[in-house]
């Protein structure tokens, strides 16, 4: 059964492509309208190196997102499941932040910021914070009431009941949230490069989607696609083997 878990998508997937190349093929659907699968991994092999570049571009920011999302989100679960006051007064204005699109406070960000990266690192952080923050504040929260009962029968301090109760009972949801704000940092990545229009050779991947729409250069758009696909894929699947290699001794959910 733990094969199944990645022979059936792998063979999904090698049945999408084959139907994809087969459609063009059969169809002779010229390349600036849809590449087959195959030009665009020939496109991506020979524009491997700027794409490569502009890939370690758009990582950098996402990565970047990524930890001060997780840092921010934990410090703010931590001090939401102390005072339960706090969390009534901010919680629903990370709601807010959730719900905003990105696309339409990205331009504003970019113009108060004056520094293209920070701006840059602002919006995929705002779309990755809220999974984190709502995950871990849930796990927090959620901790078996006999056992509060027992570390306070036992006169533990309220530092220790954290260290050793609650924190270790949300681990699990801090990891699902990680692992769902992993891929959003990258969206919000790429779709900040994508308002900001940022070119030259420090240009993430976004700018390189829209310079290859506006050369009608079709199959590198999609080798760049394809690009962001694998990144994102790669991301969550680290994150899931970190979040095994952290719960298999003792959560169920790894088991």
């Amino acid at each position: 059964m733990r094969h199944l878990k990645y022979l059936l998508p792998a063979l999904v997937g090698l049945a999408f492509l084959g139907g994809w190349e087969w459609i063009v093929r059969a169809n002779a659907i010229p390349p600036y309208i849809l590449p087959g699968p195959v030009l665009v991994a020939r496109t991506l092999a020979r524009d491997w190196n700027s794409l490569s570049v502009s890939l370690l571009v758009t990582l950098q920011i996402t990565f970047a997102a990524l930890v001060v999302a997780a840092a921010l989100g934990l410090l703010l679960a931590v001090l939401f499941s102390q005072s339960r006051l706090l969390e009534l007064s901010l919680f629903p204005y990370a709601v807010v932040l959730q719900v905003t699109p990105i696309v339409a406070v990205a331009p504003l960000i970019i113009i108060w910021v004056e520094d293209v990266r920070v701006a840059l690192l602002i919006c995929a952080w705002i779309v990755a914070f809220f999974p984190i923050l709502s995950n871990t504040t849930l796990g927090l929260n959620s901790t078996d009431r006999n056992l509060e009962d027992l570390f306070r029968l036992y006169g533990a301090t309220r530092w220790q009941k954290l260290w050793r109760l609650r924190l270790p009972t949300a681990l699990p949801y801090f990891l699902a949230g990680l692992r769902i704000s992993g891929g959003l940092s990258l969206i919000g990545a790429i779709a900040a490069e994508f308002v900001a229009g940022t070119g030259g050779a420090a240009s993430g991947l976004a700018y390189r989607i829209m310079e290859a729409g506006f050369q009608l250069q079709i199959p590198r758009m999609f080798a760049a696609l394809a690009l962001i696909c694998f990144t994102g894929i790669l991301i969550y699947l680290a994150l899931s083997l970190v979040s095994h290699l952290m719960l298999r001794r003792w959560h169920e959910s790894e088991r």
